[in-house]
């Protein structure tokens, strides 16, 4: 088909200009970018821990000035624990309305860990050619700033970040008249790292206030290029306790040795019996429901892992089985064995046969698992193996009447969350952050980690995506945790685009 001299005049006019748009949203926020990391900085040195209310409250009312300075109605709503800050803001009656979720507290910290004299008095720092930081004067903002310096602190990305990032997208859209195509509602979760206990107790008294077309969730960490990322779901957590029993109490180790049972042997021989060479769960039907179509596959494939790189950051040789790449692994239930121990608690080694040996277990969800049954397989899998299990610590008739002896006790914590990539939501905000960036976001189906909102989701009855925007090796949950200058900027560009979808 010919195509006329005045409609291809056209079609460059219309290319440059979407080309001058998303280049001039760069420059604007490089402007600004002092000011947003100045800003950034006074934010974070509120500290964020809960068990501060007096701070904590702090922190909420510097979130809610900032908000209704652009003209959002606040509302601090009464929970079980902490006052739960909720923002709302209607710019068309016949727009969709999403439900936005940051949470504002941190994980609690061990100063002496960290590589700064306190973790909420921010540090801004360079790489330097040793695989190091080295330290800046916060004067050298109002230069030339470098996308790889970073802002160490508590909180520095998980999960200030994301707020400081949608408070600016927000405001460079109202500095070029321009508005979201959503009207926008917004929790401000207080107690996320502890459980969302406050967040969670409102759910039946508030539902109708929360209820909205689409939930975006602002939280963790964005694929390890660094650029714009969709999650689809996440993994679930549910948690068991498996106790072996030996002698009443300890006993010396050269008198009863070869004697007495040591608790630890038989807790190992459980644990052992669990898993293959190759990491693969043996627990019956541990992976039943589970079928990976073609698409799905397509899909996991995608996603641009660097397998040889992450085993080599993670110093290991070799993966383990249950899926033929990271991503695959994902889709999976796991059984992780994450704390170990007997009834000698002490510092050096002791000459004993323990009384008891432990194991804490975590296993993560995945859509198709439910924490109950996952739970109840591995206490099938349990008396499989001819012991007696119990939920109680044991009585003397017990501990003589059976000789295989274990205490289950178990919590089935949060299921897992999976939302279609081809819901109208996803499909939506591919379309949206492709346009802003020209090219398609990384899409991940399943992340490892959990939000502890899943019931939330499910009681509201709406299509959830998660959003993550910080660097993957920001050390979320670790001593020197940091936000990347450069997810900063990515950031803010990624929310502009959020809020510029079309639903």
């Amino acid at each position: 088909m010919k195509i006329s001299g005045h409609l291809t005049f056209l079609l460059v006019v219309i290319s440059c200009t979407s080309l001058f748009a998303q280049h001039d949203w760069e420059e604007q926020i490089d402007r600004k970018l002092a000011a947003i990391i100045s800003e950034h900085r006074e934010f974070l040195s509120i500290p964020n821990l809960p068990e501060n209310r007096e701070l904590m409250i702090q922190n909420i009312d510097w979130v809610k000035k900032k908000f209704e300075e652009l003209g959002f109605q606040a509302s601090l709503l009464s929970s079980s624990t902490l006052p739960l800050l909720f923002l709302q803001k209607q710019y068309n009656p016949d727009y969709k309305t999403v439900l936005f979720y940051f949470h504002i507290d941190g994980q609690p910290v061990d100063p002496a860990a960290w590589d700064q004299d306190d973790p909420f008095i921010p540090v801004l720092k360079k790489p330097n050619p040793q695989g190091g930081w080295e330290k800046l004067d916060w004067t050298a903002i109002n230069s030339e700033i470098n996308d790889e310096w970073r802002i160490f602190a508590r909180a520095a990305a998980d999960d200030k970040a994301p707020i400081t990032m949608f408070l600016n997208a927000l405001r460079l859209l109202r500095s070029n008249d321009q508005a979201p195509r959503v009207n926008i509602k917004i929790i401000f979760d207080p107690e996320e790292e502890y459980g969302s206990k406050a967040f969670l107790s409102t759910l039946e008294a508030y539902r109708g206030i929360y209820r909205a077309d689409a939930m975006v969730i602002m939280d963790g960490p964005a694929h390890e290029t660094n650029k714009p990322t969709l999650v689809f779901g996440c993994r679930g957590i549910a948690t068991c306790r498996i106790t072996t029993y030996g002698a009443k109490l300890p006993q010396h180790s050269g008198h009863y040795g070869n004697y007495v049972p040591n608790p630890v042997f038989s807790l190992s021989s459980i644990l052992s019996s669990m898993k293959d060479s190759e990491g693969r769960v043996l627990i019956e039907h541990y992976y039943d429901g589970i079928a990976l179509s073609a698409e799905d596959q397509q899909i996991l494939m995608a996603v641009p892992d660097n397998r040889a790189g992450l085993n080599e950051r993670l110093e290991i040789a070799k993966a383990e089985g249950v899926g033929s790449t990271y991503q695959e692994a994902l889709q999976y239930p796991s059984l992780n064995v994450r704390q170990l121990e007997t009834s000698w608690q002490g510092a050096l080694p002791k000459t004993v046969i323990p009384k008891y040996a432990r194991a804490d277990l975590d296993v993560r969800l995945v859509a198709e698992t439910d924490g109950d049954v996952q739970l109840e397989k591995i206490k099938d899998h349990i008396i499989k193996l001819g012991y007696r299990v119990i939920d109680h610590e044991p009585t003397t008739e017990e501990r003589l009447k059976h000789s295989k002896l274990v205490r289950f006790e178990t919590h089935p914590g949060v299921n897992a969350f999976r939302t279609d990539l081809n819901s109208q939501l996803g499909r939506a905000l591919r379309q949206s952050i492709s346009d802003t960036f020209g090219e398609e976001p990384i899409s991940i189906r399943t992340m490892g980690g959990t939000v502890p909102i899943v019931s939330a989701i499910d009681l509201l009855g709406v299509e959830a995506i998660i959003v993550p925007t910080v660097n993957m090796d920001n050390n979320q949950h670790s001593p020197n945790e940091n936000i990347r200058i450069g997810n900063l900027q990515t950031g803010i560009r990624t929310c502009m685009a959020i809020l510029q979808t079309d639903l």
